[in-house]
């Protein structure tokens, strides 16, 4: 078998170990031994072990296992074995340290002393400060005091006579007659509304009233408010958006501040997920010619379950699905945000807890080619992540006679250790009749986890209820966990199968891969090898023991 992945047909995984051992020839011709420094008593410390006299040999070099990834288009993961036997002594250790309590002001009042600090004095500070320190402090801080200092340097505030409490930002027309906020540094700005710690009131009027950050329109909302609960979603349409034919995002709205997964709740999970089953089942019927009532209201669960299933039934008959428009669909979620002091934007969010979505059309016209040849005006298939999936296990099952997806779950279940030894051995962090959330045998990211489907479903289309709130539920799990493991930054993307596809193997999967702060990303990464420094099943048992601890 030639596919590159871990997932045998026999139902087990198989990878490579690097044993290395060799024999370097020594080509250098001059020495340049030094002192380094010297030791505690006085003797000097050189470098001479960086100078060798003839040929380096090395017998017994660090163990590599070599591990492809389930899916040949995401790589190969590498895990030292020094650094995986370190780890696995203590798995509860798979975790970052939560960062310390900063505040400015207090380091300023050290200053002082018993001089006076007026309030003058310290807007003076923050004002006269780098923009790199300003940045620093906008990101890290930890006291409302400093945010709202930096966030009056940054913008003009419409304040309460009574409460001096923000109601309002300044605005004026720009040179095109658009009407802007007054925002002196737009970046600082950034910073400042995406820290949990800056006060909700300065939150909302300057980054989550509608209205406040442009005139996408809101078509969509989900709401107990009513009924005594405190959930509230907008659905913003993004109409000239980075992804062709536009998406929409659902955000939690301004009297529902949530900016860490630990304030999401069930019930916020399910309405900002309602909002992505309802606009894309409300788009498809449309384009099948079901009739639904659906202005100016929100769905039930019982309502949107029914035209699921008539959307089922109408996919049926290929004169219909064979023709569909737009045949996918596209789910992202970028939690958290951060902006180093060098201005390097490390993840993307804003604005937020919010989740994107689209539907990606079945093809895209070809740009004019040059004349005589063929190809002008004809079209091409419009690319969706989930596709990569259905080409490999296309190739799987004419390769292998099996399928890959059926093959998949019983690897995951039969799971052994990479070390062989007898400690734990599931990649499993939990599952029930409709879902599987578990560490791949190959992770991308140092922390990802998986969530996977355990019935035929490849698409939201083909979920009921039932396994649509496993996979909710599922979903807020798994950032749950990762937060709890200190997690600041999680990117969560969908795999799944096109609404005409007939095969019934793809199951719907979706990857969740954290950004770590010494793992950047590099030319490794770039070339698909993946390093990590653990065993998978060490941090499957980290991550059941955050759920233990809930």
């Amino acid at each position: 078998m030639d596919l590159k992945t871990c997932v045998h047909p026999s139902g087990s995984f198989t990878y490579g170990i690097h044993k290395p051992g060799f024999n370097v020839v020594n080509m250098r011709e001059n020495n340049y031994v030094g002192t380094l420094g010297f030791l505690g008593d006085n003797i000097a410390f050189e470098n001479l072990a960086n100078f060798p006299p003839g040929t380096v040999e090395e017998p017994n070099a660090d163990v590599i296992f070599e591990i492809p990834n389930p899916f040949p288009f995401r790589g190969v993961t590498y895990i030292a074995k020094s650094w995986a036997e370190e780890k696995s002594l203590n798995p509860s250790a798979i975790m970052l340290s939560e960062p310390p309590e900063v505040s400015f002001s207090a380091t300023i009042k050290k200053w002082f002393g018993n001089n006076q600090l007026t309030p003058e004095k310290k807007e003076k500070i923050f004002q006269t400060l780098p923009q790199s320190l300003q940045l620093a402090t906008a990101e890290t801080s930890t006291d409302p005091e400093d945010l709202i200092c930096l966030a009056s340097l940054c913008c003009e505030f419409i304040l309460d006579e009574k409460t001096q409490q923000p109601t309002g930002l300044r605005y004026r027309k720009n040179e095109n007659g658009a009407v802007r906020p007054v925002i002196k540094d737009k970046m600082l700005y950034d910073v400042i509304v995406n820290n949990a710690s800056l006060p909700d009131d300065y939150k909302r009027v300057m980054v989550l009233k509608p209205g406040v950050q442009g005139g996408s329109e809101i078509v969509g909302e989900w709401s107990n408010v009513s009924t005594g609960g405190n959930t509230h979603v907008f659905e913003y349409l993004r109409r000239n958006s980075y992804i062709p034919w536009g998406h929409y995002a659902a955000n939690m709205a301004d009297d529902s501040v949530r900016y860490r997964v630990k304030d999401l709740s069930e019930t916020d999970m399910r309405a900002l997920r309602h909002l992505y089953y309802q606009r894309t089942f409300i788009r498809l019927a449309q384009e099948l010619g079901i009739s639904i009532e659906c202005e100016r209201r929100c769905l039930s669960d019982k309502e949107l379950e029914s035209l699921r299933t008539q959307i089922v039934d109408a996919l049926k008959a290929s004169s219909k699905r064979d023709h569909l428009e737009f045949n996918r669909t596209l789910w992202g979620w970028n939690f958290g945000f951060d902006y180093a002091p060098s201005k390097y934007r490390l993840h993307a969010s804003h604005q937020q807890i919010h989740q994107q979505y689209a539907m990606v059309p079945a093809a895209v016209k070809m740009a004019p080619l040059s004349s005589g040849h063929v190809g002008s005006g004809h079209m091409m298939a419009a690319f969706a992540c989930g596709d990569l999936i259905a080409g490999f296990i296309s190739q799987y099952r004419q390769e292998t006679g099996k399928e890959f997806f059926e093959t998949y779950i019983q690897t995951i279940s039969d799971n052994q250790r990479l070390d062989g030894k007898d400690k734990e051995r599931s990649l499993v962090i939990f599952e029930d009749e409709d879902v599987m959330l578990f560490v791949p045998k190959a992770q991308t990211s140092q922390w990802e986890i998986q969530l996977m489907t355990c019935q035929p479903v490849g698409n939201v289309i083909e979920a009921d209820l039932k396994t649509r709130h496993a996979i909710d539920h599922a979903i807020l799990s798994a950032v749950q966990i990762l937060e709890k493991m200190g997690a600041k930054m999680i990117t969560c993307i969908e795999y799944s199968k096109a609404f005409d596809a007939e095969d019934n193997d793809q199951r719907l999967l979706y990857a969740f891969l954290p950004r770590l702060p010494e793992s950047p990303g590099a030319f490794s990464e770039a070339q698909l090898r993946w390093i990590n420094g653990h065993y998978p099943e060490d941090f499957a048992a980290a991550c059941r023991m955050k759920i233990l601890n809930t």
